[in-house]
């Protein structure tokens, strides 16, 4: 099958400028909303599909500026034989080096052999195609491709209205299904009822072969149609049209009556019995009209999960529960400036695959506030919680999300994958361990931020230094819901010398105050060893409760330097 090795567009829409080399298989566009992922799967459309026209308005033109033309050039490698015709295309096959991208005029020993293929559009609105190569604008020679090339490279593309491809007309998948063909035209000579009679009984002879690949895909897919697919001319139709001959279910109910998500899962599964020069697929907003389960069907069956595929896939997704069902090797991020638009694959950070099954949702963020621990995530979700509760913005509305690096030697590599990958990243950790100073140096300079507790702190001694003594109380209070008192006794006198006991911290509650060194002792022991064991709070959820219920109620009465903290983090994770 033909594969897109290489997209070059340039003043098209929102794009000025575009150069991508897509990976085989499947290519899952991520990005803000307007960054262009939905044009770059236009572009592809527009470009290799076959069409003999195609309307184009001056608002297709980057900035409205239609003395700038429209170029979409696709370079076609893992060309079939037809394609690499002497006879046909000789003029025009070049060599493309997959390793460096890079492009000869020629082919060569060590390259592939390939096909670009371009779309050009000036200030008339004129769509031009035509095959390009240094050697044949030297000869002043010019063509496109075949049409039944063309025909046999154009994309599927799976939108909102894709229930064509379930008729027999030009261009649909039912189409390429086999070489078997209707002729609806005697049938629909007689009347209206003898004619869909009649013509179900040929249809069965006709285009039986396709028939049973559908009922086949169907029954894979958990499609109702019964015990066998029909075609069937549409009782609507009064003349001999594209469209006339349709699929039905055994009952005689149109398939194309499908809801949405069945309807596109229908044609994935067709495009996959497809044995044609071309099998790319272009699937705009993976997600619309699936329910989650039908989500990880509808990727099972674009070949998210096969080592071998057979589809070259592009598809655009909002869908946390899409990207966690990805690789990173499949998912790349469109992000774009005034001047150029970029792809970036995250297959260049492997060790983010880990974050992309925990925390899918930070993909598809603005913001990504890269935490050292479960901790940290819980307490800043809980504080958010408490703001939002009080009438303040949330950092989910302000696009930011949060992940656990699960320890602050994976802290550093974590954000910085982020950061590259152009996203606004900050980190946040305890100040008992750091990093390597020089990696937080280069990340600042960066554009990356860092908050850390006051020096040489972890947070559960911030939050005991730092919380009313009422506040305290009730963290204490917490613990011992989860724990015998011995046993919190025991960790107390271990990290304070024995000076430190239950019994001293209650007399000096009832007090009224406690003394620095006791804080200290409660904090150490709160946050257990440097693995984290014994720790009291060590959980997102149980954090989150801290932060909502005890952090967001006490802030304006616990010591400024921890309300300055919270509030820079606070500050940041809302993008004020």
């Amino acid at each position: 099958m033909a594969t897109i090795r290489k997209l070059e567009i340039e003043n098209f829409r929102g794009i000025k400028s575009l150069i991508w080399h897509p990976h085989p298989g499947l290519n899952c566009l991520i990005g803000p909303g307007d960054s262009g992922k939905s044009t770059i799967l236009d572009a592809i459309d527009l470009c290799l599909g076959a069409r003999r026209t195609i309307q184009i308005i001056d608002a297709d033109f980057f900035e409205l500026a239609v003395e700038n033309p429209i170029s979409i050039t696709i370079t076609l490698g893992n060309l079939g034989a037809e394609l690499k015709s002497i006879d046909g295309y000789a003029l025009y096959l070049r060599g493309y080096d997959r390793a460096t991208h890079t492009m000869e005029d020629e082919p060569g020993n060590g390259l592939e052999t390939v096909l670009s293929l371009n779309l050009r559009v000036e200030s008339d609105l004129e769509p031009v195609w035509s095959l390009i190569s240094d050697r044949a604008q030297a000869a002043a020679q010019s063509r496109n491709l075949s049409w039944t090339d063309r025909n046999n490279l154009s994309p599927v593309r799976i939108g909102a209205l894709s229930d064509h491809n379930l008729s027999w007309r030009r261009g649909s998948l039912l189409n390429r299904l086999s070489d078997e063909t209707a002729d609806a035209s005697v049938a629909l000579l007689d009347a209206a009822r003898s004619a869909r009679k009649s013509f179900g009984v040929d249809a069965e002879k006709n285009l039986g072969k396709a028939l049973a690949v559908v009922t086949k895909v169907a029954n894979e897919l958990g499609i109702d149609v019964g015990a066998k697919a029909r075609a069937e001319l549409e009782a609507h139709s009064v003349s001999v049209t594209a469209g006339t001959i349709s699929l039905h279910d055994d009952a005689g109910v149109p398939l194309r009556r499908l809801g949405i998500g069945s309807t596109r899962l229908m044609i994935s599964g067709l495009q996959q019995k497809i044995a044609s020069e071309s099998a790319i697929l272009l699937v705009d907003e993976l997600e619309h009209g699936l329910e989650p389960h039908r989500i990880i069907r509808f990727l099972d069956n674009l070949g998210a999960k096969q080592k071998e595929q057979s589809l070259q896939v592009f598809l655009t997704s909002h869908s946390p529960i899409a990207v966690r069902e990805l690789a990173v090797e499949q998912l790349s991020i469109v992000r774009s400036t005034a001047e150029q638009h970029e792809v970036k694959w995250v297959g260049d950070h492997a060790d983010l695959q880990g974050t992309l099954r925990l925390y899918p949702e930070a993909f598809l963020a603005r913001s990504v506030l890269v935490c050292e621990g479960a901790s940290e995530v819980g307490l800043v979700r809980g504080f958010d919680q408490a703001r939002v509760d009080s009438g303040k913005r949330s950092m989910h509305a302000a696009g930011t999300c949060l992940v656990s690096a699960n320890g602050y030697t994976n802290i550093m590599s974590r954000a910085n994958a982020f950061l590259k990958l152009g996203y606004r990243v900050a980190t946040f950790r305890d100040d008992d361990f750091q990093p390597p100073v020089i990696e937080e140096v280069d990340f600042q300079l960066a554009d990356g931020e860092i908050f850390t507790w006051r020096e040489g702190r972890k947070l559960e001694v911030e939050l005991f230094d730092s919380l009313p003594v009422a506040a305290v109380e009730t963290l204490l209070a917490s613990a011992l819901e989860d724990r015998s008192e011995g046993e919190i006794d025991s960790q107390l006198r271990s990290y304070s010398n024995n000076l430190v006991t239950l019994e001293t911290i209650r007399a000096e509650v009832l007090d009224g105050e406690l003394t620095p060194p006791t804080r200290l002792a409660i904090g150490n022991a709160a946050g257990g060893n440097k693995e984290g064991k014994k720790a009291w709070f060590k959980s997102v959820a149980a954090m989150e409760e801290i932060g909502r219920e005890i952090v967001g109620r006490h802030l304006e009465d616990s010591d400024p330097a921890f309300r300055t903290a919270v509030l820079a983090i606070r500050k940041w994770c809302i993008n004020v």
